[in-house]
């Protein structure tokens, strides 16, 4: 069995992975910690989120900031679900260890420093780290998470964008004159556990936010390879994510090169699902899965795209656990679909 632990695990994307974890059969769930003044520390996780409340007893722990490096020497994977600051902050004293670290922030995952800090805010300084993380997106990079020790698990938009847009990308079935347009929709699970009055359940109604600055906007071209306008919105919906994503084709593309490219990227990948319809979010909720469709305009040359997935799962926690098992050379989808 890989002893593995969780670093932030009484939020919601902690706490799904914990969920995960505790079911799967080569993982075991060893150690579940929070930051060191949490106000659950000490508490059992299934008592915080009592639709685990008889299948996860372990209690969380408060994280000794001045150990990590021992923490790191004690487990074989550790998944990091803290905030992009935090990650940053403790990232060398856990690297280089015995552990493998899976981060669910945004701190590895743009390679551009001086990018990194005019959309996160603060100067990356563990330049050495962030040339070593591999991107995380598990359903194209499995070659390069199958030998990292630090994997930088997608945003959640990203990882509904990319996956519609990827095999188009690399099929030349783009015009490049054109960015693609993504407006994607969240729930309000995306701003995290912590009581917030913009993430109010009651004050949220359907809004645009980050508009033309959002910190998923430069993940998504960097790993794209072209520029994107993306628009993210918040909605009154507690979970999921749906992308309708709009596309100027290359000249003389048609619905059989589209198709092919789709189906050669994904026919063999049980978590993703090219549909015969528009996917809802009522569809993915509670799924690892990413729902995929679309529709050309022959006489205008324009496709469009919907991606549908739950934004903790396979925006979060079930990418992150697709990393593990592709770096302890497991099925992608062992222990997420049968």
């Amino acid at each position: 069995m890989i002893k593995t632990c969780i670093i932030g695990a009484s939020g919601y994307t902690g706490t799904e992975l914990a969920a995960l974890i505790q079911s799967h059969s080569q993982f075991e769930l060893a150690a579940l910690y929070v930051s060191a003044n949490s106000a659950d520390a000490w508490k059992p996780l299934g008592e915080i989120h009592p639709q685990f409340f008889n299948s996860i007893k372990l209690p969380l722990q408060p994280i000794d900031e001045d150990n990590l490096s021992a923490l790191a020497e004690n487990f074989d994977l550790i998944f990091l679900a803290t905030p992009h600051e935090t990650s940053h902050k403790w990232m060398d004293a856990l690297c280089g260890k015995k552990a493998v670290v899976m981060d669910l922030s945004g701190a590895f995952r743009i390679k551009d420093k001086n990018k990194f800090a005019d959309y996160y805010g603060f100067e990356h300084l563990a330049e050495k780290l962030l040339e070593q993380a591999v991107y995380g997106l598990a359903d194209w990079h499995q070659e390069q998470i199958s030998c990292a020790n630090l994997v930088a698990v997608p945003g959640c938009y990203p990882t509904a964008s990319l996956t519609a847009l990827k095999p188009l990308q690399l099929n030349g079935l783009i015009d490049s004159t054109h960015f693609p347009i993504i407006n994607a929709v969240s729930g309000v699970s995306g701003a995290g556990r912590k009581a917030s009055l913009n993430s109010s359940f009651t004050e949220v109604s359907l809004h645009a936010y980050g508009v033309l600055g959002h910190r998923h906007q430069p993940e998504i071209a960097d790993y794209l390879g072209t520029e994107v306008i993306f628009t993210p919105h918040l909605g009154n919906f507690k979970r999921g994510i749906l992308a309708t994503i709009t596309i100027k084709t290359a000249n003389n593309v048609t619905e059989q090169q589209i198709a092919e490219a789709y189906q050669q990227a994904y026919q063999d990948n049980p978590i993703i699902r090219l549909r015969n319809t528009w996917p809802k979010i009522d569809d993915v909720v509670g799924t690892p899965y990413c729902d995929l469709f679309w529709k050309l305009d022959n006489k205008t040359g324009y496709l469009v795209v919907t991606s549908a997935i739950d934004n903790l799962l396979k925006g979060a926690a079930s990418q992150a656990l697709q990393c593990a098992n592709l770096r302890f050379g497991f099925d992608s989808h062992m222990g997420l679909v049968n």
